[in-house]
């Protein structure tokens, strides 16, 4: 199993010195993968939580893949309704291509932030729909191989409504979904089991938190990636054998000034690193 990183590319304490220092740290570590969220009109609902100044995706990887070596890199999760397929698909395809092949993954969703669908024109509502056409208009023009010269990208999709899961069994490389609790994984798994059929399931790439404290959390509310080193170490255990093909640690807990002391998140991962070595 492969553990890659989400690494904060907004907020008050971010900038270019972060960033590389973010990607120095995760690449240091040995972990596979390194990822970064995606918003384009930084609206009072995604502020709230995601503030300015936030580094789009594609620019932030593509910077990124010229500062690193080895360490994969992704979205978690692009919304795909706001770009025109066809520019993700060429802007996908490029920076693969020009971080050496085979280093992206692109993970999408269909969204969240009402007022950034207003900014940009696209109607909240039809938002799935919107989705699922839009990555149908990217797998076929990845198939235009003396075109987009696209190679094998991963194509991660989020979700955990009925619909969201059957649009990562028609379209999904990997199902993956974002923070849920060991249970809700578990019943989660089952149900897109139950709503492929006879379809092959997609690989599990789960987000998870991590939020390493000093006593146990408990409670049926404890979401996978909380507690101390001990619990963190179990739930990795656990989505390994629930099948997780890769599993994204994810150091930010909600508050934007967290990314003023990222310090606290290195530590953090590296002593899962270590310890995560340890017990292979």
């Amino acid at each position: 199993m492969k553990i890659g990183v989400n690494v904060p590319n907004f907020g008050p304490g971010t900038d270019p010195g972060v960033l590389r220092a973010w990607a120095q740290t995760v690449e240091g570590l040995g972990y596979d993968l390194l990822m970064v969220s995606d918003h384009v009109a930084i609206t009072p609902d995604v502020a709230g939580q995601y503030p300015a100044p936030f580094y789009e995706p594609f620019t932030t990887l593509s910077w990124l893949a010229g500062i690193t070596q080895r360490v994969r890199l992704g979205t978690t999760v692009l919304v795909v309704p706001y770009r025109h397929p066809l520019l993700v698909a060429r802007m996908a395809a490029n920076l693969d291509a020009l971080s050496g092949g085979g280093r992206l993954v692109l993970g999408a969703g269909i969204g969240w932030a009402k007022q950034e669908f207003e900014a940009l024109g696209v109607p909240f509502e039809q938002r799935g729909k919107l989705t699922t056409e839009h990555l149908r208009a990217i797998r076929a023009a990845w198939a235009e191989r003396d075109d987009y010269r696209a190679g094998p990208i991963p194509l991660w999709l989020g979700g955990h409504s009925d619909a969201g899961l059957r649009r990562a069994i028609e379209l999904g490389d990997a199902w993956h979904p974002l923070r849920l609790t060991m249970a809700g994984f578990r019943e989660t798994l089952a149900r897109l089991e139950k709503l492929a059929g006879d379809r092959p399931v997609p690989a599990f790439a789960p987000r998870i938190l991590l939020r390493v404290t000093a006593a146990p959390v408990t409670g049926p509310d404890r979401r996978a990636g909380e507690g101390t080193l001990e619990q963190v170490l179990d739930d990795l255990a656990q989505l390994r054998t629930l099948g997780a093909d890769t599993v994204v640690l994810d150091p930010f807990d909600s508050d934007p000034a967290e990314t003023l002391r990222p310090e606290v998140a290195w530590r953090d991962l590296a002593a899962v690193a270590a310890s995560w070595r340890e017990n292979l």
